[in-house]
């Protein structure tokens, strides 16, 4: 009895919680729209190739979003870190995308065709700084310049900008990554 009283009791907390979801005006984001912008980016995706780790919803139902990295996760699948352009119109979020599949001309997938080097140029870039790494900025600006260790908040490959922090992580600046340790911004 006090199951059954656990569950109904967890079935309306659950009702709640998605009706005062639906009040507040938010609006689930697809995987066509992430499609869309991952293939923006320069890797093309289909929807059906997009796998959402959790229920992504926005303030605004049709969200400008962009990608902030893309890693390999396994042999055949990437993770993808997207945000919404306007950062107060949804929250970052995860996605699977399955790569062991390419779209053939026809627009259907083809199975186990490889996917590094099926995109166009510079879409495979590798990353030289990953997320946790540290790396030395240089802050620049017409009479000043400072170098500071940092650690890297993202992923970046060279000529990408990312989110970097100090040590005591009270500050995030954002860099261009110009090699493997060493990263440039402006003051």
């Amino acid at each position: 009895m006090k199951r059954l009283k656990a569950i109904l009791s967890c079935t309306f907390f659950a009702a709640a919680v998605c009706s005062a979801v639906a009040e507040t005006g938010h609006y689930a984001i697809s995987t066509e729209q992430i499609a869309a912008t991952v293939s923006r980016a320069g890797v093309q995706i289909l929807p059906e190739q997009v796998t959402l780790l959790t229920d992504v919803v926005a303030t605004k139902v049709s969200p400008v979003l962009k990608v902030r990295s893309i890693e390999r996760w396994s042999n055949e699948r990437m993770m993808a870190r997207l945000e919404c352009e306007n950062r107060e119109e949804c929250l970052p979020f995860f996605v699977g995308l399955r790569m062991g599949q390419r779209v053939a001309s026809s627009g259907s997938l083809v199975e186990g065709a490889p996917f590094f080097g099926s995109g166009p140029a510079g879409a495979s870039k590798a990353f030289v700084v990953r997320s946790g790494s540290p790396a030395t900025l240089m802050l620049d600006s017409d009479r000043v310049h400072i170098r500071l260790s940092v650690i890297c908040l993202e992923n970046g490959a060279p000529g990408q900008r990312i989110r970097v922090t100090g040590k005591d992580h009270r500050l995030v600046f954002t860099a261009q990554v110009i090699d493997g340790s060493l990263l440039k911004g402006r003051l």
